[in-house]
């Protein structure tokens, strides 16, 4: 049997992990002098209203060795192997920590670390493909993750930011520069690419409009996308019915067979701020290639 592993950001929420019976490390949330378990025992909003009271933001850190150890001993027990899925090595140390963990518990022929080149819901398009796979019935842990890296160059994540607030306080914008880009509504557009984060087009106005308009500039990819499923993910603090405009004209494009909507965690929180709205998918591509 295949265990499904991932670190908690891939914010796919607790109806699929239930669903797809996925096992999730968490990351730290270091917070005014205390660490917190993300998800377990912060929430985002927490953070807000934290972050906002003391004008700096929280910090995070990947699981420790024992806390990966302690999950791989539960499937080294029952004799299963592990696909494990973790945030871009670019941002993060889970991949590397899971790792050293299987070898430390000297289990790491039967543990394959998925480096989702990634970040949030776009983690969890690749989880997704893992657990339909294993549901089709496979179990041969080599072919599986070569299928899982065919689809990793393909997922395609992006994000508009509402606020340089929290981009300031995490030191990569000064004040000054937040000050002016926020007054003049200037939004970027944060693009995933390669495991890091770039970005990509600029927009100016409310963020309502702004959204709209990113809808429409990616219409014409998810027009062509895979077809399995799209995520949409925001923040939180955003009004709720642009969130639920944009979903209905996805769903309206007649494309995808799922459309999640779901809520971003705390690494995106932290660093992104409230009212961030993205949409994930995966790059269309020829069928016979799927196999």
């Amino acid at each position: 049997m295949i265990r499904i592993y991932a670190d908690s950001t891939n914010d796919l929420g607790p109806e699929l992990i239930e669903r797809y019976h996925i096992r999730i490390i968490p990351l730290y949330v270091n917070m005014g002098g205390k660490t917190y378990t993300d998800w377990a025992d912060i929430t985002p909003d927490e953070i807000y209203d934290w972050s906002d009271a003391n004008n700096t933001t929280p910090t995070t850190a990947a699981f420790s060795i024992g806390d990966a150890e302690e999950a791989i001993a539960e499937a080294k027990e029952a004799g299963d192997d592990i696909l494990f899925f973790g945030i871009s090595s670019e941002l993060s140390a889970s991949c590397s920590v899971f790792r050293m963990a299987a070898e430390n518990q000297e289990y790491q022929q039967h543990v394959s670390v998925i480096d989702s080149r990634n970040l949030c819901t776009g983690i969890g398009l690749l989880i997704l493909k893992a657990a339909q796979r294993i549901e089709k019935g496979e179990k041969s842990l080599m072919r599986i993750t070569a299928y899982l890296r065919r689809w990793i160059p393909l997922v395609r994540t992006s994000s508009v930011i509402s606020t340089f607030i929290y981009i300031q306080r995490s030191g990569r914008c000064s004040a000054a520069k937040a000050f002016v880009l926020g007054s003049l509504r200037i939004r970027p557009k944060i693009i995933v690419s390669d495991g890091k984060l770039t970005v990509g087009k600029i927009y100016r106005g409310r963020q309502n409009d702004i959204i709209r308009r990113y809808f429409e500039d990616l219409k014409p990819q998810l027009l062509t996308a895979d077809p399995d499923a799209v995520f949409i993910s925001h923040t939180g603090r955003l009004d709720q019915g642009i969130i639920d405009e944009i979903e209905q004209k996805v769903r309206a494009l007649g494309r995808f067979r799922n459309v999640y909507v779901t809520r971003a965690g705390s690494v995106v929180t932290i660093h992104c701020g409230p009212g961030t709205f993205g949409i994930f998918y995966i790059e269309g591509r020829d069928r016979k290639q799927e196999s």
